[in-house]
């Protein structure tokens, strides 16, 4: 679909519900008037894009009701992008090439719902984590995390000392969770001796040469 394909079906849409319109007014794909409210801005493009958004987002300097209106996608408009568009407080709307149109989202103020739980989340990691071991921007390595640095506090001691008790572990590395640790034994770096005795597997021995100090920061 051409952007002049969606132009019509918008047109339609809006003079349904009073609106006068007309198009390309000083930049503006679409501009519709009713009364002496707030007119509403359409941008219309064959795709949702970055460049769509950097207009509505101009547009949204002179009107609060902006809305964005493109081409259905084959798959459909993600979750993500209809949730950039309400944090934005632009309004999104996608036309069939049959004419139809849909809107998924009005051009309303984004009020965020504050999620204390992922915040306590964040804030838990932050503060468990030895120093900055990490890069920012990384993707293709793994990440240092407070578990991890735990992991490696406890391979580390079993390097130095041989196989030991897990309270012996704890007590020594101050690591609350070593038995968790231990029992998940989660990138396989421990071997069970008896009970409630470890010792470093061969991945183990290889993981703390890797990593060295990273686990104290």
């Amino acid at each position: 679909m051409a952007e002049t394909d969606l132009y019509l079906p918008v047109k339609r849409h809006l003079e349904a519900q009073g609106y006068v319109v007309k198009a390309e007014v000083r930049g503006c794909d679409v501009m519709a008037v009713r009364g002496d409210e707030t007119p509403v801005i359409v941008e219309l493009k064959a795709a949702l894009t970055l460049k769509l958004l950097y207009q509505a987002m101009e547009r949204l300097t002179v009107s609060d009701h902006v809305y964005i209106a493109v081409a259905r996608p084959r798959r459909g408009v993600g979750a993500s992008a209809l949730k950039l568009c309400r944090r934005l407080g632009v309004g999104l709307i996608v036309v069939t090439s049959a004419g139809s149109l849909e809107v998924l989202a009005d051009p309303v103020p984004y009020a965020p719902r504050a999620n204390s739980k992922k915040r306590e989340l964040l804030l838990k990691e932050f503060n468990a984590r030895s120093g900055d071991p990490n890069m920012g921007g990384s993707t293709r390595t793994p990440l240092m995390t407070a578990y991890r640095q735990d992991a490696l506090r406890c391979a580390g001691h079993l390097a130095v000392q041989g196989p030991a008790r897990i309270r012996d572990v704890k007590a020594a590395t101050a690591v609350d969770r070593a038995a968790g640790i231990f029992r998940d034994n989660v990138y396989g770096w421990f071997e069970k001796v008896d009970r409630g005795i470890y010792a470093l597997s061969p991945a183990g021995q290889a993981a703390v040469i890797h990593y060295g100090g990273a686990a104290s920061g």
